[in-house]
């Protein structure tokens, strides 16, 4: 049987207006999920009890879709835009850096010029140099050609190393020419390095000379410190060198008594030759180093009569006395026995 009206039979029956609103809002709800993120907006919180905030409006909202319907709004929109211009007016303006703005010229190029390079080399004063002439027939009116040093770290055509460095012309309207040179150290004197340009035959003269390097042969060696020069704390001085050409001094004849010392010398002097055992031991030297004359040997007297030079008379033993407990010492010596 035929129905004018109604669902189809085995079909859910006609969906009501309220259930088409709610299948509307969650398919609008999975699509702005996909296209936007809630864990980027400051403004998005969820509370403990499992519905969202909005913290710029202080609205309450049940789900996803609901919040992302209420950004959507003209609430929102407003308050967003007030805080924007709240924030603009409470920033502090600084004043911006004036930027200079070059215009960049942009010319036809009509290719490289063409140059000469000469080796030269100072037989004086052992140096290298390169001359360079580039020609510039088509250089524009009342301008010159310049020229740069570029260090191989600067470039972005070739590998960079740093024994070499680059030498770049340029005069409109022809392309930057450059040369790859040797990384020394330029003379700069004002005889040896030059540039000159020549209006008339239109070329650009320049002249470098390098550094001469010292070989290790020609090094400078170090100063050596003289001998009266202080030296460090705590290091011996340097002995002096012998001096060449003085004649050595005379050996003294056999027998004869060595010199005296100079007076005020702390030099050792040599032992004196042994005295028989009947004289005294000599006098002292003078304070000008000439020995005093030995004094005539004195005849005994007295308690002095039996002593004997040298002779040392044998030690007598004396008994050992106690008192009381006490263990006494044997008495001294006689005065009339002579030094020991």
């Amino acid at each position: 049987m035929d129905r004018d009206w109604g669902s189809k039979p085995g079909s859910g029956g006609a969906a009501s207006a309220q259930n088409e609103a709610i299948d509307r809002r969650e398919r609008l709800r999975r699509l702005a999920l996909e296209t936007i993120d809630l864990a980027k907006d400051p403004y998005f919180m969820r509370n403990h009890l499992g519905s969202y905030e909005c913290k710029l409006c202080l609205t309450l909202h049940n789900n996803e879709g609901n919040y992302l319907a209420h950004t959507q709004g003209k609430r929102h929109q407003t308050n967003l835009a007030k805080r924007a211009a709240r924030e603009a007016k409470d920033a502090p303006t600084l004043p911006q850096p004036h930027k200079r703005k070059l215009a960049v010229r942009r010319t036809v190029k009509i290719g490289r010029p063409g140059y000469r390079v000469t080796k030269q080399y100072d037989l004086e004063t052992k140096q290298r140099s390169l001359l360079f002439q580039i020609e510039y027939p088509e250089i524009e009116d009342n301008s010159k050609p310049r020229h740069r040093f570029m260090s191989s770290f600067e470039q972005r055509i070739q590998a960079c190393d740093k024994r070499y460095q680059y030498l770049l012309f340029h005069a409109e309207p022809y392309e930057i020419i450059s040369f790859k040179v040797p990384s020394t150290e330029i003379d700069k004197s004002t005889p040896k390095f030059f540039s000159h340009w020549d209006p008339d035959l239109k070329m650009f003269t320049l002249q470098l000379y390098f550094k001469a390097k010292l070989p290790e042969s020609k090094v400078p060696a170090p100063p050596v410190p003289s001998a009266s020069a202080t030296t460090a704390p705590g290091v011996p001085p340097r002995p002096l060198p012998p001096v060449q050409g003085l004649p050595s001094p005379p050996l003294p004849p056999q027998g004869a008594p060595p010199p005296p010392a100079p007076a005020g010398s702390d030099l050792p002097r040599a032992p004196l030759p042994p005295m028989a055992a009947s004289q005294p031991p000599p006098p002292p030297p003078t304070a000008n180093g000439l020995p005093r004359p030995m004094p005539p040997p004195m005849a005994a007297t007295g308690a002095m009569a039996n002593f004997t030079p040298g002779f040392r008379p044998p030690m007598q033993a004396f008994p050992v006395q106690q008192v009381q407990g006490q263990l006494l010492r044997p008495p001294p010596p006689p005065s009339n026995l002579g030094p020991q």
